[in-house]
């Protein structure tokens, strides 16, 4: 499951800068770092804010089956229904709930497949079928495969057991743990995101899965801590999201480009998810435990596009002033101090106590 920030100051890819690594802290910080990351991390009082904003509109997952929802996806066929799925030991399930009441309006259960082992990520591709991401490992990268199911987003609402494809998957330089699986809304390629302590890496596959034998996964980019992400509807920017930070990328040729900006993602303490509103106008941020919130961010229209073409939608800034300065060399968002840089040590403290917790659990579980 999730590990922790590592690695060099600035992370390089095709002469892409992306998130800054943040600094190891002490074990001794530890245990105050959990109270003060909720005081600390900037996205926490912002997205409440956001949440209240016209034509946001957050709810909270009532179902008591769905206690670690681990990805999310608007559905395009039902309005205001999104489809969700718990992060491991439940099966083959996968749940719609409908964000007008916070209730379960169905749940699929997927026949045909394998024992599920650590689904981590949900996503709707342009031919209208819900990729299902069993890409997580526990054992940070023992599987020597894991898979994706497939299945047509079902026309009506209720209780049904349909027929999924299974898709064997392999990443070309190895066996890695993954929390995010993402299908591009055009082009309909699919691609995760890894997950390690120094770097994680965005991973693309064939231009067509299939079922006869491995698809293999081939790097094409670092990125940061991932623990979810999601294509716009319009397919020209990509989102990816850690527990502390969020941050969209345009996307050009296939290939995620520049630092991208960052986002007023939530505090969520286990959040694992996020998903754009079918209209692109709004970010979806969920995450785990029970009665768990998915919160509203809307997302601000961006500038003209490079080379004087039509406006595209873009991530609503955090804050920081200069219209795209970027994150210092130091690390920090423009138009913030020396105190951001504590921020950052106190907050990597609470990230490796959020991951050691959850990997103990994991491994007590297995045995």
């Amino acid at each position: 499951m999730p590990d922790t920030p590592g690695g060099p100051a600035g992370w390089q890819a095709g002469g892409m800068r992306l998130l800054p690594v943040r600094t190891a802290v002490p074990a001794a910080l530890a245990p105050a770092a959990l109270v003060a990351a909720v005081l600390l991390a900037g996205p926490a009082a912002g997205p409440a804010a956001a949440d209240d904003r016209p034509g946001a509109s957050g709810f909270t997952i009532t179902d008591p089956r769905i206690t670690e929802s681990s990805g999310l996806a608007a559905s395009r066929i039902h309005p205001g229904v999104y489809w969700t799925h718990n992060d491991s030991d439940d099966g083959p399930y996968v749940y719609a709930v409908d964000s007008a009441t916070g209730r379960t309006v169905a749940r699929v259960t997927m026949s045909g497949i394998g024992t599920p082992r650590d689904v981590e990520a949900i996503s709707l591709g342009p031919d209208g079928q819900l990729y299902v991401g069993d890409v997580g490992d526990n054992r940070d990268g023992t599987w020597d495969h894991v898979w994706i199911y497939r299945f047509p987003e079902p026309k009506e609402l209720r209780d049904t057991t349909v027929k999924a494809e299974q898709f064997t998957v392999t990443y070309a330089d190895g066996p890695r743990n993954a929390e995010a699986l993402m299908v591009h809304p055009v082009t309909g390629r699919a691609y995760i995101a890894s997950k390690n302590e120094q770097r994680g890496g965005l991973y693309e596959g064939p231009e067509r899965l299939s079922a006869d034998g491995p698809n293999v996964f081939r790097r094409i980019a670092d990125v940061p801590w991932v623990t979810d992400g999601a294509f716009s509807p319009d397919g020209g920017h990509l989102t990816l999201r850690g527990y502390f930070t969020a941050r969209t990328y345009p996307w050009r040729d296939g290939r995620p480009e520049g630092g991208g900006e960052r986002v007023d993602a939530p505090w969520q303490g286990q959040a694992e998810s996020v998903t754009y509103t079918p209209d692109g106008k709004t970010l979806m941020f969920g995450a785990e435990g029970a009665n768990s919130k998915v919160v509203a961010v809307p997302v601000a229209p961006a500038g003209p596009a490079a080379g004087g073409g039509p406006s595209a939608p873009g991530p609503a800034p955090s804050g920081a002033a200069g219209g795209g300065s970027g994150d210092r060399a130091a690390g920090g968002p423009a138009g913030q101090g020396g105190g951001y840089g504590k921020g950052v040590l106190v907050l990597a403290a609470a990230t490796a106590l959020v991951v050691g917790g959850k990997r103990l659990f994991r491994r007590r579980s297995d045995s």
